[in-house]
């Protein structure tokens, strides 16, 4: 017994201690790149040495296992250089210091950086060359350089990453045939208007070579739009504030102009409507197809200017899977937004509202949209600053393409978030059996209520059914989609709970991988979700068996515990007592 103990208290020690040695590695690497950044002194103040563990500091953000997976410093007037140090986060998958004076290289060690996904660099003062090792980052999707004073050429390296895009403009650096978009900008009008200033590669060879680049340019831009081409396209926007828009920029309507787009807001172009209001479709003088949202439930303390602020701040979030906004309007008594016109409509309304003639989402639309989906929050949460929580993810606010892509749309409900706060408290919106039980207990809302949301989507993806069915009294006690999906995977009855509609024709396997994600994004605990750049691995393929073993294990030990408390209190079936402990120590 007593050599039992030893052993217990042998491996909690050497948990202990690799905890601390994690945490002091960690914590060392960051405090040395806020030395050698020189931030101002009110800036990071509790990036304090002597607090062992940096997943406490403002600015960072670890995973479960206290792993440092983000870190963002933008705009804080630092003035100094890199660190070296920070090579050795290698579980680091967001880092952010856009818009600061740092000068000096980019050092070679950024390539040990492995989990990288975001790097952004842009609007500093740094200079030589950009290093080769950027090219070891295989997980890397942005990188983001611009407004620096970069030479030399693009290594080749990076161009090995296909799912890189990377923004190089405003640098002084040599394209080379790897790189068909622009790496240099020309910024002789910037006393000109407002609009957006497109880096153009400028040569000096003379006019033929110029417009041979304008034309590449241009193929490229078209090929970007082109249903095949899976990449974002961002460019750089001058102007007080940092931020990426698509090809175009936002535009403020005239509320005669949306008045006659939609027939004067008529009944038969509603598309939908919600708590927020109505979706009308319109189409624009130029024939534009739109989607204009008349809100009904907005607050403005400060009038137009506060809401054309708000308005400004949503449209820098720009993603493949994401609803750009177009434009808006604002009048005395009316705040109208202005999307594009998803003509496949919502998941919603393929899985449950479609026509007779309209085809079914087959099982391999139903993965592209789980995964597109999941990639829009991933950029929502851990690639905006402020990141953005969307507080009502559902299927009916998930659109669709011409080419069937998942684009999440309706940000009526979405709160920009300070990045140094954990949660939001606001008044609980959403829809009810998509809300999550802290939110809704709390009023608390966080990156995680979204997790919770995606995981009900995810359900609503594989069976076709609503959130919450009161037709299910007839045969069970689950109305909540969530128990029902619960029951029918713990009595192995993989196959009921897949969409009739489909006939069969899915693959039993990639069933129970989605259904394994939905159920951890779907816990109890907001702590115990996964994030959704860890949706998006498992999504993926990558990572799903190890958190689907430890869930299981969890569960199990509930039900065991809640087993026992039930045979422990059962004193015959006509006992009030009885009824009431079982009531008190069940699962909620």
């Amino acid at each position: 017994m007593l050599l039992k103990m030893e052993l217990v208290f042998s491996a909690l020690l050497l948990a202990c201690l690799h905890h601390l040695v994690l945490s002091n590695l960690q914590g060392d690497a960051l405090y040395q790149l806020k030395l050698s950044l020189g931030a101002p002194a009110n800036q990071l103040i509790d990036w304090n040495p002597s607090h062992v563990d940096p997943c406490t500091w403002s600015n960072v953000i670890c995973d479960n296992n206290d792993q440092v997976t983000s870190v963002t410093l933008s705009g804080m007037n630092c003035s100094g250089t890199l660190s070296s140090k920070i090579g050795i986060l290698n579980t680091l998958t967001t880092l952010t210091l856009k818009g600061n004076g740092i000068t000096g290289e980019i050092p070679k060690e950024f390539g040990n950086l492995s989990s990288l996904s975001s790097l952004d660099l842009g609007n500093n003062r740094l200079s030589g060359e950009i290093p080769s090792s950027l090219g070891d980052l295989k997980r890397l999707q942005f990188l983001t350089l611009s407004q620096n004073n970069l030479t030399g050429a693009i290594p080749e390296s990076l161009s090995r990453l296909q799912n890189l895009i990377n923004i190089f403009t405003g640098n002084r650096l040599n394209c080379g045939a790897k790189f068909p978009q622009p790496c240099e900008s020309d910024n002789s009008d910037s006393g000109a208007s407002n609009k957006p200033k497109i880096g153009i590669i400028v040569g000096i060879v003379g006019g033929t070579i110029i417009l041979l680049l304008f034309v590449g340019l241009l193929f490229f831009v078209c090929k970007s739009r082109h249903k095949g081409y899976k990449h974002d396209m961002f460019v750089d926007v001058e102007g007080e504030v940092d931020q990426r828009i698509a090809f175009g920029q936002l535009k403020r309507f005239a509320y005669r102009e949306l008045q006659l787009a939609t027939d004067n807001f008529n009944e038969k172009n509603i598309l939908g409507q919600g708590g927020f209001g109505k979706v009308y479709k319109g189409v624009l003088q130029d024939n534009t197809k739109v989607a204009v949202k008349r809100l009904t439930d907005f607050e403005s303390p400060g009038g137009d200017a506060a809401f054309q602020r708000e308005v400004e701040m949503i449209s820098v979030a720009v993603h493949r899977n994401l609803l750009r906004l177009i434009g808006f309007c604002t009048t005395p008594s009316e705040r109208l937004l202005v999307y594009p016109f998803m003509p496949n409509l919502s998941v919603a309304y393929r899985l449950r509202e479609r026509k007779p003639e309209e085809p079914v989402l087959d099982w391999a639309t139903r993965k592209r949209v789980a995964l597109g989906a999941a990639r829009g929050l991933e950029y929502l949460h851990e690639h905006c600053n402020p990141k953005i929580i969307h507080r009502d993810v559902k299927a009916a606010n998930v659109l669709l393409d011409e080419d069937f892509e998942a684009v999440v749309g309706d940000f009526g409900l979405a709160k920009l978030v300070d990045v140094k706060k954990t949660n939001v408290t606001t008044q609980v919106r959403g829809t009810m059996g998509h809300i999550a039980p802290e939110y809704l207990s709390t009023g608390k809302s966080s990156e995680r209520t979204d997790v919770f949301g995606y995981g009900i989507m995810l359900l609503e993806l594989v069976t076709g059914q609503r959130a919450i069915d009161f037709s299910r009294l007839e045969e069970e006690d689950d109305v909540l989609l969530l128990d029902h999906v619960k029951k029918l995977e713990r009595e192995k009855r993989l196959d009921d709970i897949v969409d009739c509609n489909l006939n069969e024709h899915y693959n039993i396997q990639e069933v129970e991988m989605m259904i394994q994600v939905a159920l951890l994004c779907t816990q109890a605990s907001p702590e115990d979700r996964p994030a959704m750049s860890e949706v998006v691995r498992m999504l993926e393929g990558e990572g799903l068996a190890e958190r689907w073993e430890e869930w299981q294990h969890v569960e199990d030990t509930r039900r065991q515990e809640y087993e026992r408390l039930q045979r422990r209190f059962e004193w015959g079936d006509d006992s009030s007592y009885n009824q009431l402990a079982i009531e008190l120590s069940g699962g909620r």
